[in-house]
């Protein structure tokens, strides 16, 4: 395995790049079917991946089954913030961004970029290969072709490994909201509603609000949910 920096010299010269990058940020989100959405960003450097600079996002605003709205929403936030601190750390504004989704993401990303005036980050989009296969990745930037590689190209194997740290990270964020939300959610407050009836209803419906919103015939499809309890639930959210 090549050294950090070796690899992030070949990255410069792969992508073209004026100057070895310094800082290269990777971003992904995760959610299921727009529940419990979360936007993730790990961080590598030339000594290899830095798990202290890491960070979480809570998606607020987006609509949370619409992916590039959530990218868009977490590139903002991200920059906005760098661009209102005092203190400001050059070795902490990214020379690369790089994301996983394709030619998609990558606009959503350009464009969050665009309406803050930055023009000065690399932005990277992976595209997932043909039947989804590895090693068939298409990388996008601004250049109106994309970068392909040979699947035993050094610089694939990075860039597949930072893609995949931002998705491990990203499922890791989402799993401890959705445990979060198991363990203490408005359910909570339902007298005789149990454990094992709130973690059916959540993975039912997605969360506690869309219990809230659900008819009594509705929470009867759910396993262990009588019409007895059904009734209690839709007159405790109703009443």
């Amino acid at each position: 395995m090549l050294s950090n920096k070796k690899n992030l010299s070949l990255l410069q010269k792969a992508f073209e790049l004026k100057e070895i990058p310094k800082r290269i940020e990777i971003y992904d989100n995760s959610h299921i079917q727009g529940s419990y959405a979360v936007g993730a960003m790990v961080v590598a450097n030339e000594e290899g991946l830095d798990k202290s600079e890491y960070r979480k996002f809570n998606i607020k605003n987006a609509q949370t089954n619409d992916d590039f709205a959530m990218m868009n929403e977490v590139i903002e936030r991200r920059f906005k913030k760098i661009k209102k601190s005092k203190s400001y750390d050059s070795l902490k504004y990214p020379d690369i961004i790089l994301i996983d989704g394709g030619k998609g993401q990558y606009s959503s990303t350009k464009k969050a970029l665009d309406n803050l005036g930055i023009s000065d980050v690399k932005i990277i989009s992976i595209a997932k290969g043909e039947k989804r296969n590895a090693g068939r990745e298409k990388f996008y930037t601004d250049r109106d072709k994309p970068y392909l590689f040979k699947p035993n190209d050094p610089m694939l194997f990075y860039l597949q490994r930072l893609r995949d740290e931002a998705h491990r990270f990203a499922i890791g964020t989402h799993k401890a909201k959705r445990k979060k939300e198991f363990t203490k959610n408005p359910l909570d407050e339902i007298p005789g509603i149990g454990l094992k009836r709130k973690k059916a209803l959540l993975n039912f419906f997605g969360s506690a609000r869309a219990v809230s919103q659900a008819r009594a015939d509705e929470l009867t499809s759910v396993d262990g949910v009588s019409i007895n309890m059904a009734n209690k639930i839709f007159d405790w959210f109703n009443e």
